[in-house]
């Protein structure tokens, strides 16, 4: 039976794939983020806008010390120093519509499926040099 420690090892070790699957996501890696830019710019053509996300950092007073309290001999208790209020950042995410052009959106939907199509082309022997190199 294996020890506790070694199962999260061998599932870390599991997700990261063979030598093969790693090799093709490397040289597919600019080809993937042209995928999802290309899905992204399709979707912002449908609806007719596109979602923005702007980050909002705000400030808040938390406890960050806690009080002293002393118990003296006869049982009661004697507060030495009140507790202590720190300031803290937390950043909330808000994503909000935001208009597209929609030619623009089509010209730049179109160059991505020209750039989508140069890069699968370019990719292929590098795949066929993975697989070569890696076998299953």
């Amino acid at each position: 039976m294996l020890s506790r420690p070694l199962i999260p090892l061998l599932l870390l070790m599991a997700a990261c794939g063979t030598p093969q699957e790693r090799c093709i996501n490397g040289v597919t890696r600019e080809l993937r983020v042209i995928n999802d830019l290309i899905q992204e710019t399709e979707l912002n053509l449908a609806r007719g806008y596109r979602y923005d996300e702007i980050t909002i950092t705000r400030t808040f007073w938390v406890p960050c010390n806690p009080p002293i309290v002393v118990t003296q001999p006869n049982g009661s208790q004697q507060l030495i120093q009140p507790g202590g209020m720190c300031m803290d950042d937390e950043d909330e995410v808000i994503r909000r519509r935001e208009a597209i052009d929609p030619i623009s959106e089509q010209n730049k939907l179109n160059g991505l499926k020209k750039r989508q199509m140069a890069l699968a082309k370019a990719a292929e022997p590098a795949i066929a040099q993975c697989r070569l190199l890696n076998p299953q």
